[in-house]
């Protein structure tokens, strides 16, 4: 779906602009005028936005604020304004109380357009890179109804609950990252220390290489001579691989093979879908129209098949279709029970208390598998390891049979 750069003005001449996925401009001022916008200029997000990003991502690896500081952030603020307090002296504090220099720049620039007239939403937008879609949007809704720190502690409470998810998921990988670092490592002394005598034999007794053992000496040849090189351009090309999947073509690819692959494919259908339900009831229970809530949570969707299965439904849902009816249609992405229990909530009327419900099962689901995911992931690795350590073995016996052999 492509994406948008646009402006637009409401009747009051209240001015919007940012870039949003549309089918076509006209869906875009539809879109638009759904909210109370209409659209005054639209443009394709071209190449060069696309090479912005790009160095945006490599700015935003060293300018991080972690989820847990801006859950605390929403916590305090919310128990700040609470209390009475002006919201742009209670930044004010929060800003000198953070011990992250970017935070404390972000949150005295948030201030600072508050001071001059900005709305706290809008002072946000500044910095979509720090504050989610979700965070932004519900802040909005709290100033337009005026509980806004009754929505920060909302906001606080979920991401709570998206950081326990984090943490657990994170903590289910350790394991095989520690082990497979430790492969490479001892991979690497191999190639270092003891591939080397064995070609040296090698060559004394001349005897024609297989093209796996050429190819193992070869890298031990060049690890050998550049081992700094060759180290610094792992780490290099790691570099390179993570900031290959935050590329739309290169995260496509690899949830691809997420879903695709059974022992992932079920974790991560109960990721999302916990996601899912969490951000879209909270959204639905501030008052967000269906349709934008939609639109919203697509963005915040770790699997870009999930996010677009969600833009798609937000554009299906105006035109009088039912959420349960449009995502009986994606079974392979959502659960048959979340189809069924939004179903339940649309027809009693619940169905913020249905998702609240959904989110609490897949969230404690996610626990469980996690504590599992060891078990599934060990005959994995053994499979790596053992076709390694395979590889390298056949690689450097077969020449000494071809020695027996000549004697």
């Amino acid at each position: 779906m492509p994406t948008f750069i646009y402006t637009a003005k409401s009747q009051d001449n209240a001015e919007k602009s940012g870039a949003i996925e549309a089918v076509s401009e006209h869906e875009l001022a539809m879109q638009l005028r759904q909210e109370g916008f209409f659209l005054t200029s639209a443009r394709l997000a071209g190449v060069a936005e696309h090479k912005g990003q790009f160095w945006k991502n490599i700015l935003n690896i060293f300018n991080h604020v972690s989820l847990a500081e801006k859950m605390i952030f929403a916590k305090h603020l919310s128990t700040m304004v609470k209390a009475g307090l002006p919201l742009n002296k209670s930044l004010r504090i929060l800003s000198e109380q953070t011990k992250n220099q970017y935070f404390k720049k972000v949150l005295t620039d948030v201030e600072e357009g508050i001071t001059k007239g900005q709305s706290f939403s809008d002072s946000l937008q500044n910095y979509s890179n720090v504050f989610s879609v979700v965070f932004i949007s519900m802040v909005r809704v709290g100033e337009t109804a005026g509980n806004l720190e009754e929505i920060l502690k909302n906001l606080s409470l979920q991401m709570e609950k998206d950081h326990e998810l984090r943490s657990r998921v994170r903590g289910a990988m350790v394991y095989p990252g520690v082990i497979l670092s430790v492969m490479v490592a001892i991979g690497i002394l191999m190639m270092i220390m003891v591939v080397p005598k064995l070609s040296s034999v090698f060559l004394e007794m001349g005897i024609e290489l297989p093209v796996t053992t050429r190819a193992v000496i070869s890298v031990s040849q060049f690890l050998s001579t550049h081992s700094i090189i060759g180290i610094f351009g792992i780490f290099i090309f790691i570099f390179l691989f993570r900031l290959l999947l935050k590329t739309t073509a290169g995260k496509k690819s690899l949830d691809t093979v997420v879903l695709r692959m059974p022992p992932f494919s079920q974790f991560s259908r109960k990721i999302n879908s916990a996601r899912f339900a969490r951000n879209f009831s909270s959204l639905i229970e501030a008052g967000v129209p269906i349709y934008n809530a939609l639109q919203i949570v697509s963005n915040t969707m770790s699997n870009s098949f999930f996010k677009e299965c969600l833009a798609e439904t937000s554009q299906q849902i105006q035109k009088g279709e039912t959420l349960s009816n449009i995502l009986k249609r994606h079974s392979n992405l959502f659960p048959i029970m979340v189809v069924q229990m939004i179903e339940v909530g649309e027809t009693t009327g619940s169905l913020a208390e249905v998702l609240k419900n959904l989110a609490e099962f897949y969230e404690n689901e996610v626990n469980n598998a996690t504590k599992n995911l060891s078990s599934v992931i060990e005959p994995v690795l053994m499979v790596i390891i053992g076709v390694a350590v395979g590889f390298f073995a056949i690689s450097m016996i077969q020449p000494m049979y071809s020695m027996i052999g000549q004697m």
